[in-house]
Parts: C-alpha cells; structure tokens; sequence
C-alpha cells in the first residue's frame, strides 16, 4: 500500500487546520462567533491528520498532531476528550519517542485525576511504567508508577489489580536488594490471597518469595518467617515450596553448598524456576562458604 499520498493528505489538512485555529482567534471570527465552531472543527482535522500519518507509519507527526488536538479540546473544556487525545498521542509515540509518549500519558493522568478517574489514571500509569522498564530501562521510575497505580486501584477497592501492580514493585525491590520492602509487599498480597479460595493457591508462592529475601538478609530471620507463614496459612506446610526452604535452611546451617545445591535442582526438575527465583537462590548459595558456583 502506498501510504507517501496519505503523509501528504495528511500535511496538507494539517496546514488547513492551523489556518482554521488562527482564524478563529481573528477579530471577524470572535465577533460573529464563529471562532468555537472553527475550533472544534481544527480539532477534527487534526485527529484526521494524525490517523493518516499513523497509516502512514510516521509516529512523531501522529503524536504531534494527536497533541495539538488535546490543546484545542482543553481549550474548548473538553476535558474527557483532551485526555483521549493524549492518551492517542502517547501511544503513536512509544513507537517512536517514549519519553514524549511519558509527557502524554502523564498529561492525561493529570486530567483523569482531576475528574476522579482513578481507574482509568491507574490503568496509564502503568503504561508509564512498561515503558520505563522496556524502552527506557529506569526501574525506580517504572517501580514509582506501579506503586501510584496500586494505590489508586486499592482507593477504588480494585484489590486484585492493586495487588498484580505491587507484585512488579515486591520483584524489582527484590532484585534491586531492597529486601525489607520486598518482604512486606510478599506477606501484604500473600495474607490478602489466602482466605480467598480462588487465589489461595497463589498465596505459597507469594510467602516462598518472603522466605527467600529474610534467607538473603539472616537465615534465622528466614527460619523464624517459614514457621509463621505455617501457621497463618497451613496449607503453605504440605507444599513444595516450603519443604524446599527446610531442605535449604538445613543446607545452610551445615554451610553443605551440594545438599543445597541438590534440593534446588529436585525442585526446578518438577517446578521450573525462573530467572527472579534462580537469582534470589544463587544470591543465597554465595553466603555458604562464599561459594562463587551455579545452582545446576
């Protein structure tokens, strides 16, 4: 498909809509009142150029004009449509520009919470976040907005989403060392998952996650946190989760790298283990003896 005609439709219409906005402004259009309409209709042209320049595969002039429209709908009141087109900007430049798509996204968060849209700002905030931890590879940033998009959905009792959005922050915390915090999101999302019969399978997985940052930070503390996490929820007990965290404590305290180094691999045989859990584990085993080695 040829799309080099639509770029320049989409130009042209562009340079109309500009000329449309100017003349609104003018001392004819105010007096005649004429000025609103052609600015609504400036509005649409815009919109229209954007979409052409985004079958024309040009993100940065879709994004550009899809934020000249979100001026001219604030300008008019139109909050929700403002927001929109922000949001339409935003997403014509993650394919081009993230850090412009964040100046949109951001934008239009700013308007939802202004009109008591929490769900819908949380739901952008995320976005904000992925292109953070995709495109721009800043984690304290992508960690911020996860947090602020947790703490809207719990504000709009939308736990379940609160909750997937702190699982981000408990995983990046963890990685990036911050254990304490790490642990108090595990034990905060494990104790609202337990008594819920749909999630509470998810619960052990969320406590074994605990477990495994008190191990990095004391193995008594790890000890002392297994036992509790048996007698909140029992279930947790029978699993092989926990009986993998004895088989590693007993390891540990012998300082037996090939008794850990075993339990580990009896469990990724059944369980395959991820990169998170793999680096939480090795971080463990280099406390035995200081052991350098791998897990497998």
């Amino acid at each position: 498909m040829d799309t080099s005609g639509k770029e320049k439709e989409a130009i042209q219409l562009m340079a109309d809509a500009d000329k449309k906005v100017k003349s609104s402004g003018s001392f004819l259009g105010g007096m005649f009142g004429g000025g609103h309409h052609k600015v609504e209709e400036a509005c649409e042209m815009y919109c229209r150029a954007a979409n052409m320049f985004k079958m024309a595969k040009n993100w940065s002039a879709a994004g550009s004009a899809f934020c000249k429209a979100a001026r001219l709908h604030m300008q008019l009141q139109n909050k929700h449509d403002c927001a929109t087109s922000f949001i339409d900007a935003g997403n014509a430049y993650k394919k081009s520009d993230p850090n412009e798509a964040i100046k949109c996204l951001n934008a239009a968060i700013d308007i939802y919470t202004d009109m008591g849209r929490f769900t819908i700002a949380a739901k952008h905030h995320i976005s904000t976040a992925e292109i953070y931890e995709s495109e721009l590879v800043d984690i304290e940033k992508a960690i911020a907005h996860y947090e602020q998009a947790a703490d809207y959905y719990k504000g709009e009792e939308s736990n379940s989403s609160a909750n997937k959005c702190l699982l981000k922050v408990g995983a990046y915390c963890a990685q990036l060392e911050q254990y304490q915090k790490a642990i108090e999101i595990y034990e905060q999302v494990g104790a609202s998952t337990m008594d819920n019969p749909l999630l509470k399978y998810s619960a052990k997985e969320y406590f074994f996650k605990a477990a495994l940052c008190h191990f990095i930070v004391d193995e008594l503390n790890a000890k002392i946190a297994v036992e509790k996490y048996e007698e909140m929820f029992p279930a947790f007990s029978d699993s092989r989760e926990c009986k993998l965290l004895k088989k590693l404590l007993e390891a540990h305290e012998e300082q037996n790298c090939d008794a850990f180094t075993e339990a580990v691999k009896e469990f990724d045989s059944i369980s395959r283990l991820d990169q998170w859990h793999t680096t939480l584990l090795l971080r463990i085993k280099k406390t035995i003896q200081g052991d350098e080695g791998d897990l497998k």
